[in-house]
């Protein structure tokens, strides 16, 4: 048995959608380092091995605080294969889990297709975060919408995945898991498809049990950051280097109101509630005898 069924296991955000481009990588990294720099211990977990995108990311960040120095906090970062056969993968992935011990939170990233090892972690999770673009062709992944009446005929394969994912867990542990859709890279234009975008995920949402949460704007500087490693959370390390724009900061609230969104302060309060400690997501730090 894995040490994650255990009390004290850490909080599992897997960040999971079987269509790709839709910017998991991009909000798992930042998100990490949003929580790396309110005090937390941080795993990452790269399922996806093979885009790389999230393991080329924190690889990145590594290699700058190698050459530079300074305050860059970086996660303890895992890699399991996704070229080992589904048995060999699951026995890698209980492996990764049971060196999670003693970390406060584990974010895994999962490919954008549908695998053996991608289906068995998502049974892990506390926290399923599915980033979708404002599209009816993201929105196919979670429901089929019906042309004519414009309304949701059914659930969708991923939602299935999901709904088999809860009763995995729900019959190995007896836990839930909370699964929130972040509408990402949105318009800040309030555009007729938005509206219409967002009426499908209100009628979905009711149907198969998930909570909406805005996610990131469409804005260059997610782009821009990559190659350094870096977050809008860097904003110390931006300023030096005369990079900090009002951009930044936009975007550094964005993602503290995402955290606040997925419920990250009342859980991590909960689940660390025994140390004494509270969670301040929002002012950037991390109050009481945590270390």
């Amino acid at each position: 048995m894995n040490k994650l069924s255990a009390v004290g296991h850490p909080t599992v955000i897997l960040f999971g959608n079987e269509k790709g481009g839709t910017g998991k990588s991009t909000l798992a990294m930042h998100l990490a380092v949003l929580l790396l720099n309110r005090g937390f211990m941080v795993a990452t977990v790269d399922l996806d091995s093979r885009q790389g995108t999230f393991t080329r990311y924190t690889g990145n960040r590594a290699a700058y605080a190698a050459r530079y120095g300074g305050n860059i906090l970086l996660s303890t970062h895992h890699i399991v294969s996704p070229s080992m056969t589904p048995e060999e993968g699951k026995l890698e992935f209980n492996k990764v889990l049971d060196e999670l011990a003693g970390y406060d939170i584990a974010i895994i990233d999962t490919p954008g297709h549908d695998s053996a090892l991608s289906h068995f972690a998502h049974s892990y999770a506390d926290v399923i975060v599915t980033p979708i673009n404002d599209s009816l062709i993201d929105i196919d992944v979670l429901g089929v919408v019906d042309p004519i009446k414009q309304t949701v005929l059914r659930p969708s394969h991923y939602a299935e995945r999901i709904w088999k994912a809860r009763q995995e867990k729900a019959r190995r542990c007896g836990s839930s898991i909370d699964w929130i859709v972040v509408r990402n890279r949105m318009s800040q234009l309030h555009a007729r498809n938005k509206r219409f975008v967002g009426s499908l995920l209100d009628n979905l949402a009711k149907r198969i049990g998930f909570r909406v949460a805005d996610g990131i704007a469409e804005r260059v500087i997610y782009r821009e950051l990559f190659l350094d490693g870096f977050t809008v959370e860097d904003i110390a390390a931006l300023n030096e280097r005369g990079k900090l724009s009002v951009s930044h900061i936009a975007a550094r609230q964005e993602l503290s109101s995402l955290a606040m969104a997925l419920g990250l302060q009342s859980r991590l309060e909960k689940a660390h509630g025994s140390f004494g400690g509270k969670v301040d997501l929002e002012g950037g730090t991390r109050i009481g005898p945590f270390k």
